[in-house]
Formats: structure tokens, C-alpha cells, sequence
């Protein structure tokens, strides 16, 4: 019932439901009285309560109601349950009053309670400086604070030394360096010590120089006097003391001493802070102390490792076993304050001074040591720079290790390490970034592997999510050979569905960035024949899922040319299931569509929806199709002309419309690059010469070159023979790169054609995101085609175009008529036909 009561307090005061004057008056003297219930949990929820009531009261209440009976319950006299209560408000209120009633009234109660008998309250007294030191200010912290820190530093209590150690670290930026300030000179003017203060300094620098024995001897009588002041302010024999040097380092360094020989309690938090402490004390270390305290850490790194062997646990004392957590945890710790010690040696000493300890580190023998050095290793890359490259092997050693918590700790910025690992140091050239890791595949293929071997499954799902950087990092090669096809795997055969979710959208990412046609056209082709088609339902889900990733990574027109259909044909799917979540996607579908490029898939659209309405007899479904419909009702279609409302979104589009083309361009040029470098000579002689001639095709679409006479030196027949030649060539890789195995894609095209979105015969280079056959390799003149020539069918696309279209009739295939459904033909493509 207390715990109750304090909770249902504290939530009153948190939701504002009364004022503070009410809550004040109704429930602060509930909360006083059971401060020192006999119960430490009730105690303790009572204090968290009115630590919290006091950030919002008045100081007149705080002053009448809790600072006024404090005074008399941090005495002797009292419990020291009363006196620890006093200790934790006292270290709250200082913030919340003036500095004058600090000092005179809770200054002293503070110098009382720090002296106490009892080791319990000195602790937490000392832990409570840090608050007051924050309230009181720079001043009355070094006059009041630093010399009780100082005492307590030497208690004969072990926490009360470690808690002195950690307050003294955490108040370092207090303890600041007061020698040669700027700001010296002009404290020392606004003292008073120089009558006339700043402005008749200014003053007197300022002052022409004059001529003339009087003018001389008042200028001599200033400067003397300046001098005395200057002197009486900067006494040799007294020098402005520096904190830190003086008084801080000392105590460091004692600390340290008496960790190894006397006082191995404080071993844990110093390993803990001594980052912070090598970073605060940076500026007064001596080179001979900056050795030694580098030294210091390299001894904690590795405290504990040389005193292992081959016994078993059973056989090793508890004591040892006590220690060597200990030793653990101070390993830990220091694998924490890796990166700070980098700052502090410089980075540029990393190989010499710290890359042995990092290696220890990467491969100590204990689980939580690695998982923190995972943790800090993008920090050390960072700071690394350049000199990343120095730790290739650890990030291999991390992601081969067999505790799958290190892996998870350190895939969390994996794909920051592995940008600053391809680009940075010497692997800063991109033909060069394979090269500089030569076991990095494996090793990410056999992370994979153990996480998806585990039952962990959100380790996988992230690893699946971090591999979408691979793009960036390797070439697109390897990630069709050793990445591509694993993702299509889980996709198709895990159980866990955050998982399967998270391959299939790293295998679009995949997909977005491969470089090679056939390649695109092989994975469409397994997502619309293996999941959109597949047997399965759950595969069927699936691919909707793949279909929602892919609107949101690809362009509009993509989706459109390849997807649209597919996934509209799932309307007539006959599980309940499949035909539901596609509803719930059909307004991110319709997104896609631009009027009126789009407009006979609109229709076909709507057609879908209409036969939803009419023929669905499953009520839930229904109901969903019904909310559907209206949702479309209510959404405004995108035109191809830029909108105001669309404006960000279409610029977004244009944006990817623009990368992918860029992609199909760049394999374009590389395929003709080839085909060149093939070529017979008198070819490339000619290709030269056109190139050379100054002809009208200059302005011409680079895509759609038109053949021209040659110089006076190529006669009309061999002209001849090289268009049919080109011709012959076209045809022979068009019929290879459509062969045996995309048989299946000219099944795909006939049911497209008898749905009526046949892919056009020529233009579709100007019209479509990713051509379905190179169009590097068409003739390169329309008229120059034969009558009966005619492309191989392709997968199912849609072009945006009114180029004239195939036959349908030709092309449908009876094996796909009971899954697709017969929409009428476009008549705007009929009458151009």
C-alpha cells in the first residue's frame, strides 16, 4: 500500500491534475512522514517522490516546510537512516536557492554531515558534492568543496575513498587551470587593485606621446605606480594556484598507486573513468607522466590474462574466481575508454602506441570484454581516419566471432565502419576497395549464416537490414553471386516474418543497384514467378510485401512497367488472405499511376476494384474493399506535368527515374565498349571517321544514332554491308540473351499481350526507366528493319508511350488464361496499330 501510495503521488504531481499550492498543502506532509519508515524500499519510493515534488515548489514552501526541519534532522542526535535522507535533499535543494542562503544555512549542514561518524553517511554525503558544486559556483566549490573532497580522499572507509575518486573526477571541469587566463588581467582591474580601473588603463595606452620634461616625468611616476599594482595583484613568491596540477593530479595519481598495491577496491571505477581523467588532466601532464599513465592502461588491459590456466572452474578457489571478475570488469572497462585513449595518445601514434592493445582486446578470452571493444569500433574508426585501413583484420576477427553479441553490438554502425573502411587510407580509390578486404564476403556470409543458424531472429533481421550498405562497399557482381540469391532463399523459406520482411527489402535495395540487365530481368522474373505466382499463399503475401518496398525504393514508371499487373492480377486470388492485404495496398498503387500517360492501367485498375465489389464473397474482405474504394474515391491523381501539390514527391520520383536510366545508360556503354573492342577493323575505322565528321546527328538522342555517309572514300556497298552487319549483330545477342532460361519471360509477355500492355517495337529507349532488351544492340535506324522482323518477348511491362504495339492475339498463351484476367484493348494503341 505505500509503494502504491507513493507512486500514485508522484503520478498526481506529474499529470498537473491539481496545482502546486494543492499539492502542497494536501500531500507534502504525507510524503515528509514516511520518509523514515522502517522499510528501506518504502523509504526509498517516498524520497524519490519528494526529490521530485521539490523541483516544482515555491522556495518559500521549500524553505518552511522541508529546508527549516532538515536542519534538525541531519544532527547527530538523529538515525542514520535520517541523517542519509538529509544528505540526498540537501544535494537537491542547492539549485534552488540563492548563494547567500548556501552558504549560511546549508553549507554548513553539508561540512557536518561529510564529517559524520558513520562510513554509510560520509559516502553518500560525498556523492551528493557533486550536486552542491553545480549551486554554489567556482568559488565556494574550491574554497568549501575541494578541501572536504580532499579529507574524505584519505577516509579510512574504502567507499568513501571511491566515492571521493569519483566525485573528484566528475567535478574536473570545475577544477580548472586559474594560471595565465585571458581573463586575468581584467579580474585583476576590476578588483580594484588599480585605482581608476580598466577605463583609465585604457586610457593611459592609449595616450599620444608627447614631448617635453614634465610630460616625461608623469608618464614615468603611471608607470611605477602600474607596476606596484601589477606586482601587489602577481606576488613571485605566491604564483595563482593551479588546481589540477597542485591539487588534482596528486590525488590521481595515489589513487592509482595504492589500486595495485593496498586498495584494489577502487580498480573497477578507476578503469572506469580513466578516460575522462586522461582527457581532463591532458594539459599538465609532463611527458614523463603521460608515459606513465599510458602505461597504467596497458597494464589494465591485460590485467588478469597472464595468470590464466588450465585448471576448471571447479578447481579454483572462490576467492581467485571473485578476482577474476574483478579483472573482468576492469577490462571491460578499459575496452570502453578505447576511444578516449586514442585522443589521448593521437591518432597518429595509434600503430605504435595501441594497435597491440586493441588486438588484445579483439580477442580476449571473455564475452562481455569483445562485445564492448564491438561496440567502440565504429568511435575508433572515426578517429582513425586515414588510418583505418590498420584495423581491416579486427573487423574480420568480429565478425567471425562466435558469440553472436558481439555481432549484434557491433552490426548496430556496420554500415558507417564499412564506408570508412572502402574509402578511407589507402583503399581510398574504388577500383582498389575489394582489394583492401579480401576476407570481408566471407565473413559477412558467415555472420549471416550463424544468425540465421540461432534462434535470435532479431540479430538476423538487423544484419539483413545493415546489409543494404553492400551496394556502396562491393561491386554489384558480388552481390548477385554471393548475396543476391541468399536473400531470395530467406524470402522463400524462413519462418520468421520480420525476417523475411527484412531480406526482401534489402534484396529490392540489391535489385536497385545491379549493373547488369540480365541479371534485373532473372530476379524480376523469380519475384513475379516464384512469389506472385507461386504455389504458396504466404509467398504470395510476400510478394505484396516486395511490392510495397519496391514503390517505396524504385521510380513510379518502374513499378508500373514490370509490377503493376502482377500485382492486380492477385485480385482474383483465391485465398481470403492474399486478396485482403492487397486491398490494403491498392491506394500506394494507384499512387503510382500519372494521367494520362497511365490511364488504360487506371482503367484496369478500377476494373479490378469493380470485380472485388461484385464477385467477393468473404464478408472481411468485403468490408476492406468497400473502406478501399473510398479511399481511392478520395485521392488525387498525379499528372506528368509537375504539380504544386506533388512537387516534392514528383521531384523525389524524377530523382530515381533519373538514377536508374543513368544505370541502363552506363551498361549501355560498356556493352558497346565491348562490342568494340570486338569489332573488325574496317568497322572501327568507320565508326572513327563518323565520329570525326561534323554531321546533324549531334543534336540526335544519344540512345538513337542515325546512320550517315561516310567520307567520299566509303563507298555505297560497304555502307551497305555494315548496316546489315549491325543488323545481324542485333539480332544474334538479342536471341542470346533471351534464351532457354527466359523462356518463361516470352509466357510472361503473351499474358500481358492478351491483356492488352504489350511492350512497343521501337521508341522504347525514350519512353521506358529499364528497356527489357538492350537497346545498344537495335539497329540503329527503325527504317532499316526488315518487315518480318520483330524483338523476343520479354517480361510483363508497361510503357507509357502510344508507340504501336504487337499483335496481341499472337502472343497469348492458353496456360495463362485461368489466372489472368482479360482486360479490353487500349484503343488509343489499336488505332495507332
Amino acid at each position: 500500500m505505500q509503494l502504491t501510495a507513493a507512486v500514485s503521488f508522484l503520478t498526481i504531481l506529474q499529470e498537473e491534475a491539481v496545482s502546486i499550492h494543492a499539492y502542497a498543502h494536501s500531500f507534502l506532509q504525507v510524503i515528509l512522514l514516511h520518509l523514515e519508515h522502517r522499510d528501506a524500499g518504502v523509504s526509498n519510493a517516498w524520497l524519490e517522490t519528494l526529490l521530485s515534488v521539490i523541483e516544482v515548489l515555491p522556495r518559500e514552501t521549500l524553505r518552511h516546510e522541508i529546508l527549516n526541519p532538515l536542519v534538525s534532522k541531519a544532527q547527530l542526535s538523529q538515525t542514520v537512516q535520517s541523517r542519509l535522507v538529509s544528505c540526498k535533499i540537501l544535494g537537491k535543494l542547492t539549485n534552488k536557492f540563492d548563494a547567500h542562503i548556501i552558504k549560511r544555512e546549508i553549507l554548513p549542514l553539508v561540512k557536518s554531515l561529510c564529517q559524520d561518524v558513520e562510513y554509510e553517511v560520509r559516502s553518500c554525503m560525498c556523492r551528493q558534492l557533486e550536486n552542491i558544486a553545480q549551486g554554489i559556483g567556482t568559488e565556494l566549490t574550491k574554497s568549501v568543496v575541494l578541501p572536504e573532497l580532499i579529507e574524505l580522499s584519505r577516509d579510512e572507509g574504502s567507499s568513501v575513498r571511491l566515492a571521493a575518486f569519483e566525485t573528484l573526477v566528475n567535478l574536473l571541469d570545475v577544477f580548472d587551470t586559474e594560471y595565465r587566463r585571458p581573463d586575468t588581467f581584467r579580474m585583476f582591474l576590476e578588483t580594484g587593485s588599480f585605482k581608476g580601473g580598466w577605463p583609465q588603463l585604457a586610457g593611459f595606452c592609449q595616450r599620444p606621446w608627447r614631448s617635453g620634461v614634465e610630460v616625461g616625468l608623469q608618464r614615468e611616476r603611471e608607470q611605477k605606480r602600474l607596476a606596484c599594482s601589477i606586482t601587489s595583484f602577481f606576488p613571485k613568491s605566491n604564483p595563482i594556484p593551479d588546481d589540477r596540477s597542485q591539487t588534482i593530479l596528486p590525488l590521481v595519481k595515489s589513487f592509482c598507486e595504492k589500486s595495485f598495491k593496498a586498495d584494489e577496491s577502487i580498480l573497477i571505477s578507476l578503469s572506469f573513468h580513466l578516460g575522462k581523467l586522461c582527457h581532463g588532466l591532458y594539459g599538465i601532464f609532463t611527458p614523463d607522466q603521460h608515459l606513465r599513465f599510458l602505461e597504467f592502461y596497458k597494464k589494465l588491459c591485460t590485467l588478469g590474462l597472464q595468470q590464466e590456466n588450465g585448471h576448471n572452474d571447479n578447481q579454483i578457489p572462490p576467492q581467485i574466481l571473485e578476482q577474476e571478475k574483478k579483472y573482468i570488469s576492469v577490462r571491460k572497462n578499459c575496452a570502453y575508454n578505447f576511444p578516449a585513449m586514442i585522443v589521448f595518445v593521437d591518432p597518429k601514434n595509434f600503430h605504435l602506441e595501441l594497435y597491440p592493445t586493441f588486438f588484445c582486446l579483439c580477442h580476449d578470452p571473455e564475452v562481455p570484454v569483445r562485445y564492448t571493444i564491438a561496440i567502440c569500433f565504429y568511435e575508433v574508426s572515426k578517429l582513425l581516419n586515414s588510418g583505418v585501413y590498420l584495423i581491416h583484420k579486427e573487423l574480420i576477427t568480429l565478425l567471425q566471432d562466435e558469440s553472436l553479441e558481439v555481432l549484434d553490438a557491433l552490426i548496430d554502425h556496420l554500415p558507417e565502419i564499412l564506408e570508412l573502411m572502402s574509402t578511407g587510407g589507402e583503399s581510398s580509390v574504388q577500383e582498389n576497395k575489394l582489394s583492401s578486404l579480401p576476407d570481408l564476403i566471407p565473413a559477412l556470409t558467415a555472420a549471416e549464416q550463424r544468425a540465421a543458424a540461432s534462434l535470435k531472429w532479431r540479430t538476423h533481421e538487423k544484419l539483413l537490414q545493415k546489409y543494404a550498405c553492400l551496394p556502396h562497399v562491393i561491386s554489384s557482381d558480388q552481390i548477385y553471386y554471393r548475396f543476391l540469391q541468399r536473400m531470395f532463399t530467406i524470402v522463400m523459406t524462413n519462418n520468421v516474418l520480420p525476417v523475411q520482411k527484412a531480406a526482401s527489402r534489402t534484396l529490392c535495395v540489391f535489385l536497385r543497384y545491379n549493373r547488369k540487365q540480365e541479371q534485373r530481368h532473372e530476379v524480376i522474373q523469380k519475384l513475379i514467378e516464384q512469389l506472385g505466382q507461386g504455389k504458396s499463399y504466404w509467398n504470395r503475401l510476400r510478394f505484396l510485401d516486395t511490392c510495397e518496398f519496391i514503390i517505396e525504393i524504385f521510380s513510379k514508371a518502374f513499378f508500373c512497367k514490370y509490377f503493376f499487373l502482377p500485382a492486380i492480377e492477385l485480385t482474383h486470388d483465391p485465398v481470403a488472405n492474399v486478396r485482403m492485404k492487397l486491398c490494403y495496398l491498392l491506394p500506394k498503387v494507384k499512387s503510382t499511376l500519372k494521367i494520362p500517360a497511365d490511364k488504360h492501367l487506371l482503367q484496369q485498375l478500377e476494373m479490378c476494384v469493380r470485380k472485388l465489389l461484385c464477385q467477393e464473397k468473404d464478408k472481411d474482405v468485403l468490408a476492406i474493399v468497400k473502406r478501399t474504394v473510398l479511399e481511392l474515391d478520395r485521392m488525387e491523381m498525379s499528372m506528368d506535368a509537375f504539380q504544386k501539390k506533388f512537387y516534392e514527391k514528383d521531384l523525389v520520383d524524377q530523382e530515381k527515374e533519373r538514377e536508374e536510366r543513368l544505370l541502363l545508360e552506363m551498361e549501355q556503354l560498356e556493352r558497346e565498349k565491348q562490342q568494340n573492342d570486338g569489332r573488325p577493323m574496317s568497322d572501327k575505322i568507320f565508326e572513327k571517321k563518323r565520329r570525326d565528321s561534323k554531321t546533324p546527328t549531334q543534336s540526335l538522342p544519344k540512345g538513337i544514332p542515325v546512320s550517315v555517309p561516310g567520307p567520299s572514300s566509303v563507298t555505297p556497298s560497304t555502307s551497305k554491308e555494315i548496316k546489315k552487319s549491325k543488323l545481324v549483330r542485333s539480332q544474334s545477342f538479342n536471341n542470346q540473351a533471351f534464351h532457354a532460361k527466359y523462356g518463361s519471360l516470352e509466357k510472361c509477355a503473351s499474358k500481358s499481350s492478351a491483356a492488352g500492355y504489350t511492350p512497343p517495337v521501337s521508341g522504347l529507349a525514350k519512353t521506358s526507366v529499364l528497356s527489357v532488351t538492350d537497346d545498344s544492340f537495335r539497329t540503329r535506324n527503325a527504317s532499316s528493319l526488315p518487315p518480318s522482323f520483330s524483338p523476343p518477348s520479354s517480361l510483363p511491362s508497361t510503357s507509357r508511350g502510344t508507340a504501336p504495339s504487337v499483335d496481341p492475339k499472337g502472343s497469348a498463351s492458353k496456360d495463362s488464361q485461368p489466372r489472368k484476367a482479360t482486360f479490353p484493348e487500349n484503343p488509343i494503341l489499336k488505332s495507332t496499330a
